[in-house]
């Protein structure tokens, strides 16, 4: 018998360690992979951002063109297309892998509950006869929120981002 992921939405009492948030970014690319995108969803606090830069390095998602800048209304709307049964772009569903490296955690103010991790990391999705690899680096700003970690702002760097991309159905 497999056993049961811990959620890393769980309640956690206020002496949070790094390995915890370390623990929470495993749980997170867990939860994309096996699909699970409502759990997903509700590690996210409402004023959230998903950014993918468009240039290496890029530092502006508002002033500059990026790949992905989703609100809690688009992760959202994403997220229905993707667990939608007449979406046929989506027939049969995509499917990814995480493999990432030990994140780092960078920012770790405990007093103020918010942490920072660097995580870098590969990531396939496939569907059908198509399967991309990315090399992409994440950084992930989280926030403890009665108690439990939720994900304030989530920026994603692709190595090759200024590449041509096809459709990129997943979030990495």
């Amino acid at each position: 018998m497999r056993p049961t992921p811990q959620d890393p939405s769980d309640k956690m009492e206020h002496n949070i360690t790094p390995n915890d948030i370390i623990d929470f970014i495993y749980a997170e690319a867990r939860m994309l992979d096996e699909g699970s995108y409502n759990d997903w969803l509700d590690l996210w606090l409402p004023d959230g951002h998903y950014w993918m830069p468009l240039d290496y390095k890029q530092t502006d998602p508002i002033n500059e063109t990026s790949l992905l800048w989703e609100d809690s209304f688009m992760l959202r709307l994403r997220v229905e297309r993707l667990n939608g049964a007449r979406t046929f772009s989506q027939k049969p569903k995509s499917r990814c892998h995480h493999v990432i490296q030990r994140p780092f955690v960078d920012i770790f103010d405990l007093e103020n509950g918010e942490f920072q991790t660097n995580t870098s990391m590969h990531y396939v999705e496939t569907r059908l006869d198509d399967q991309i690899l990315l090399a992409l680096t994440a950084t992930h700003d989280l926030k403890l929120l009665d108690g439990a970690l939720r994900i304030a702002n989530k920026k994603v760097e692709l190595l090759n981002s200024d590449a041509a991309f096809g459709n990129i159905q997943l979030l990495p």
